[in-house]
């Protein structure tokens, strides 16, 4: 029998809609489905509004860096995501985002290098690092990751801006349409 020890408590705020959920999810062997059920309201499409049941596996990823990094409140940038949304901020075709699956985390330029290397290490989804835009993407599909913008975690600092790659690019957008989700 599960213990309080053994529960899964995970604090997230959703940056553009306000939305949060702080609580147990899970009580170490089963999901709470009230609780799952909530964390879908709040990782709700941003620009429609529209939810899907969200992956546990997802959320266990989440709450285990968050755990691991001692941070109380985890900050969403994006969860679930419907296909014409998944266009609009040029997401990739297979996001698991659709799935809803995957979740885009506003990291502090203080802990990002520190985060990402530890997700990395994890061994568990995809994890995608997007230091230029301070998100780190993180989901229960196959093991895979990426830096986008290229440099490694600890890059030399650069002074002035270096030309914008097509991946950079796109990545803009997707910051620029989340901003005017944002305003709405």
């Amino acid at each position: 029998m599960p213990g309080p020890s053994d529960a899964r408590r995970i604090q997230l705020r959703h940056a553009a809609s306000g939305a949060a959920f702080s609580g147990i999810y899970h009580n170490g062997r089963a999901a709470d489905l009230v609780a799952m059920a909530e964390l879908s309201e709040v990782l709700a499409d941003t620009r429609t509004g529209e939810t899907r049941s969200f992956d546990v596996a997802a959320i266990d990823i989440v709450w285990e860096m968050g755990r691991r990094q001692r941070m109380a409140e985890l900050i969403v940038l994006s969860g679930y995501r419907t296909e014409a949304t998944n266009r609009e901020v040029n997401g990739a075709v297979n996001s698991q985002h659709l799935r809803a699956a995957a979740l885009d985390l506003q990291i502090s330029r203080a802990r990002f290098d520190n985060f990402g290397e530890a997700a990395f290490k994890l061994g568990r989804g995809g994890v995608g690092l997007y230091p230029a835009h301070g998100f780190i993407h993180l989901d229960s599909g196959p093991v895979r990751r990426w830096i986008d913008g290229g440099p490694a975690l600890a890059a030399p600092v650069v002074k002035g801006p270096p030309p914008r790659t097509p991946a950079e690019q796109r990545i803009d957008r997707m910051a620029e349409a989340w901003a005017s989700l944002r305003r709405r």
